[in-house]
């Protein structure tokens, strides 16, 4: 059936009845897969915030904001490489730095590169924002619903991070793909998930802002999905939950 401007008063009883239809779907939902960063953690104002600090410790002359500019894209390169195994931890570590000063002109040494990451995974845990709406969401699905994390991210400071950002405590299994030798979108990632939480994908949902490692991924285990669309991206994929606030989310759980 086509629907035109004129149908208006169609397109909004069609639009409830989807809505309706959503929340009934989740009415099966009992396991809350969760990933952290981009999602719950505010990665990219912690990240910066970091690299603000150890730029200035360690006397890098170069323009923050041209640092940050430079890094973020290299940045996300890199670990959509190290999600399909094409470079080490280490080398993610570094040459996403080696590449950022290369771009920016700046002559820096190995050793001080190598220094930088290791400070940067170190101080990276110590600044603590979260998503607006983080705590209030973790509050109201906490008594309904087991929640679970599923990430990608270093194992060394994924639970520092949850631990000082005050949410450790709402979650009952944290699953990093480095305890799984494999990273998402990798399907052996969710099926450990699904064994370690003890749930199955029928009653399973995941919620997370990758399109491709969070979103795709578990529906290919069969999971249902909410993405997390943060930046309110143009994104071509049918039939997809997407909320641009954390608070949305209340509307489907």
């Amino acid at each position: 059936m086509f629907f035109t401007k004129i149908d208006k008063g169609f397109l909004c009883i069609f639009e409830i009845n989807t809505f309706l239809s959503n929340i009934t779907e989740m009415k099966h939902i009992q396991h809350i897969f969760f990933d952290l960063d981009h999602t719950l953690w505010d990665f990219e104002k912690n990240s910066a915030l970091t690299f603000k600090k150890i730029l200035n410790e360690y006397s890098v002359d170069v323009s923050f904001d041209s640092f940050i500019e430079a890094y973020k894209p290299i940045n996300m390169y890199y670990w959509k490489l190290y999600r399909e195994e094409r470079v080490s931890k280490e080398k993610l570590r570094y040459g996403r730095l080696n590449e950022t000063f290369n771009k920016l002109n700046y002559s820096a040494s190995d050793d001080l590169i190598d220094t930088l990451s290791e400070k940067y995974i170190e101080y990276l845990p110590s600044f603590n924002y979260l998503f607006e709406g983080t705590i209030e969401l973790l509050e109201y699905l906490q008594d309904k619903y087991e929640l679970h994390i599923i990430t990608n991210g270093f194992e060394e400071v994924q639970t520092i991070k949850m631990k000082k950002s005050r949410i450790l405590s709402y979650f009952n299994k944290i699953i990093t793909s480095e305890s799984v030798g494999v990273k998402k979108p990798n399907p052996k990632v969710f099926k450990y998930a699904l064994e370690k939480a003890n749930a199955k994908s029928s009653n399973s949902i995941m919620i997370g802002d990758n399109l491709e490692a969070d979103i795709q991924g578990a529906l290919n285990c069969d999971f249902s999905v909410i993405h997390c669309n943060f930046e309110k991206e143009k994104i071509e994929f049918d039939n997809l939950i997407s909320v641009t606030s954390l608070n949305q989310i209340m509307k489907y759980l």
